[in-house]
């Protein structure tokens, strides 16, 4: 009998990982943009958890701690812990945590940048050296010769997963077919429901389609999705379907979903006339709390009323993220949520 669980997002968390953004990366010409809304991030998360910070080098630690005591982030509930990345999205190359016997085992899956499309060897070594320098209190970390990123899927912590094609990618696992990863992600996921979209994948993003841009849990038997409703938008057909799909889907027992549409936000382009992904999907359910992203745009408001709706007790926390979009993600992709008892304080790493 499987005894592992993928706990949902809402359940009490130990702390949230960031992989903070440097000179190295493709951020270096929007450093202090990008830099603002992770000390925003940074800021939230502290008030009610523990957060973990990847750091580039000793150098950059250094840079983060000035920028973060400027701000006044309660900095005693971070680690820091040294290791150079490739770019910022934890949601994919930071572990995944499934609690086994009710016990957190940490699970490496390999990172090869969304199917081989951008540099990965630095982020899919950033998981071990996390382990190795002590930052989950002990609990075991496992390799997985798996391709998966955490924001391709969404568990309701009752055993049943929603997830996209972008599994199907010939680039992530190409000698696995359809049914060979849902044996998969039964096996190391305890997943015992697995729910496929075919449908949705938004204009600029280069994940294949995430979950997290498209559908996200709210409780275990509602979904809340992305909703286009100008039909002369290019994603109305696509997301009509995908909504079609959800209506058709059902829980373990039987029963359809609660669906609770977000409406898709209006068009931002980059300044090469590149549309960008901007989804209010892609938020971070964090203890008490929601840290929704919103764009400056006219459907803000409104996302804020539907998201508060879908999570009453909890508080909503808009945060401005044009900056993560021009680098086709939003406020979910560049976090990692561990569950509670994950996190060592103790550890001998950095510390603010």
């Amino acid at each position: 009998m499987n005894t592992r669980r993928f706990p949902a997002e809402w359940e009490t968390q130990s702390g949230i990982m960031l992989t903070w953004p440097h000179q190295h990366s493709n951020w270096r010409g929007m450093l202090a943009d990008v830099e603002a809304v992770f000390t925003t991030i940074s800021r939230h998360v502290c008030a009610v958890e523990n957060l973990l910070i990847v750091a580039f080098d000793h150098a950059h630690v250094k840079h983060i701690q000035a920028t973060l005591n400027k701000a006044k982030v309660n900095c005693q509930k971070i680690i820091f812990i040294s290791v150079p990345s490739n770019d910022i999205w934890a949601r994919d190359h930071g572990p995944i945590c499934v609690l086994e016997n009710n016990q957190p085992v940490l699970l490496d899956f390999i990172f090869n940048g969304w199917g081989e499309k951008h540099a990965a060897e630095l982020d899919n070594k950033i998981s071990l050296h996390l382990f190795k320098n002590d930052a989950f209190a002990h609990h075991p970390l496992v390799s997985v010769n798996f391709v998966l990123e955490g924001g391709s899927i969404e568990s309701n912590g009752d055993g049943t997963l929603l997830t996209t094609t972008c599994l199907l990618s010939r680039m992530r696992n190409p000698a696995m077919q359809k049914q060979d990863i849902e044996a998969t992600l039964k096996e190391l996921l305890g997943a015992t429901h697995i729910l496929w979209l075919t449908h949705g994948e938004l204009i600029g993003d280069d994940t294949d389609g995430h979950i997290d841009t498209l559908a996200r849990f709210c409780d275990a038997n509602t979904i809340l999705y992305t909703q286009c409703q100008d039909e002369q938008d290019p994603h109305y057909q696509s997301l009509a379907k995908m909504h079609h799909e959800l209506t058709q889907m059902r829980t373990a027992e039987g029963q359809a979903y609660q669906l609770k549409p977000i409406p898709l936000p209006p068009a931002v382009f980059n300044k090469h006339n590149h549309r960008l992904p901007a989804t209010y999907a892609n938020f971070l359910i964090i203890n008490n709390a929601v840290l929704l992203p919103i764009y400056n745009l006219v459907t803000d408001n409104k996302a804020i009323d539907i998201v508060q709706q879908c999570f009453p007790d909890r508080n909503i926390i808009p945060i401005n993220c044009l900056p993560l979009i021009e680098q086709y993600g939003s406020l979910h992709c560049v976090t990692m949520q561990f569950p509670a008892e994950v996190f060592n304080l103790n550890s001998s790493v950095e510390h603010l």
